[in-house]
């Protein structure tokens, strides 16, 4: 299951980093998108909005504020749900991405991981 961590860190204390480390391990295979691009470990940060195929979920950690410029990104990327971690709640998104029938769950990737529920 190939998953979008939006709003990717190259810092060790973010949680978006420990995110795609955790999917990492998890067996997942992870696309981090951020600010700004950054070798880091064994994984790389890109920018923009590439064109990406089969993403199954967006895990989000971008604030609302910082979400509408990606709002017909995530509509083309059509992935079937986007988790909107803590801080990153946004009830015009999630109204968006259902209407055009994407699933939006608000919840913490690392906990659906720990808890085998991702």
């Amino acid at each position: 299951m190939k998953t979008l961590v939006l709003g990717a860190s190259s810092k060790p204390y973010r949680y978006s980093y420990l995110a795609v480390n955790r999917l990492k391990d998890h067996g997942h295979e992870v696309v981090a998108l951020g600010k700004r691009a950054r070798e880091v470990e064994d994984w790389e940060i890109i920018t923009g909005k590439p064109d990406l195929k089969d993403i199954h979920t967006v895990t989000m950690y971008l604030g609302e504020s910082n979400q509408k410029e990606y709002y017909n990104y995530l509509l083309e990327l059509k992935p079937k749900r986007v988790i909107f971690n803590p801080g990153a709640e946004n009830p015009e998104l999630t109204e968006l991405l259902e209407k055009n029938g994407i699933e939006s769950e608000e919840a913490c990737t690392l906990v659906l991981l720990r808890t085998d529920q991702y």
